[in-house]
């Protein structure tokens, strides 16, 4: 039987899928409502496959991918199955990036029909194989091929600035905005930019390494430059 560790905030979901996983021969070593909880089951009982949900507490936001992507860096042939109500292409690509590539599934839970068809899929991701729902793929294969092209000329802006290794406060001071100003810039270019999420200072040195990757170049004559009636800029 395959071992699995289960997470799912809202407990009669994670009752559901427990029940349902068992009827189909996987052993549910261990079924949490939280990231940290995840960590630390994964840790305890070393299971061959996770299915998670992507919103997981604390922040109720990410964290149940986090910290799968996070379990893949220290186990590579960890099989995972990531479970959204939501499109949402850059955690595809986090997950598809994670460990060797193998063994990764990202599914929506209101196209899932069939509970047999669901245990293959899991099934198949616990075998090494990749199950991509394909609203995610066509999503995926259409995103702009310059990885710039998404990001509006002001987040082109602080992403030449933050390329130059300025901190928050630098960039809202050459700007002439405020830091909570540039850090909402700084969290719309890491999203746009589908990076992998990881600590802030990776994902800034990543958005930083795109940018240089893509050959771009200041906006001219933008940087700091004042908004209509000689304010500052939104």
């Amino acid at each position: 039987m395959t071992r699995v560790v289960l997470a799912e905030d809202e407990v009669l979901l994670r009752a559901g899928l427990a029940s349902l996983l068992a009827r189909f021969d996987f052993e549910v070593v261990a079924a949490v409502g939280t990231a940290p909880g995840l960590r630390d089951a994964v840790r305890a009982y070393e299971p061959e496959l996770v299915v998670t949900d992507i919103r997981m507490p604390p922040g109720l936001r990410d964290d149940g991918l986090r910290t799968a992507v996070a379990l893949r860096a220290e186990r590579p042939r960890l099989a995972v199955m990531v479970l959204s109500q939501h499109v949402r292409p850059e955690y595809a690509s986090a997950l598809l990036a994670s460990g060797d590539g193998r063994g990764v599934g990202y599914l929506l839970k209101d196209r899932v029909a069939e509970v047999a068809e669901f245990a293959g899929q899991l099934r198949t991701v616990a075998a090494g194989g990749t199950v991509v729902d394909p609203d995610v793929v066509r999503r995926l294969l259409h995103r702009p091929r310059d990885p710039l092209a998404a990001l509006s000329p002001r987040e082109r802006e602080v992403l030449t600035l933050l390329a130059e290794g300025r901190s928050n406060a630098a960039i809202a001071a050459r700007l002439r905005v405020s830091e909570a100003a540039v850090g909402k810039h700084v969290g719309n270019i890491l999203a746009k930019l589908g990076l992998p999420p990881s600590d802030d200072t990776n994902r800034r040195v990543l958005a930083a390494l795109t940018y240089l990757s893509a050959g771009a170049a200041p906006p001219t004559g933008t940087v700091g430059s004042p908004g209509p009636g000689g304010g500052p800029a939104a």
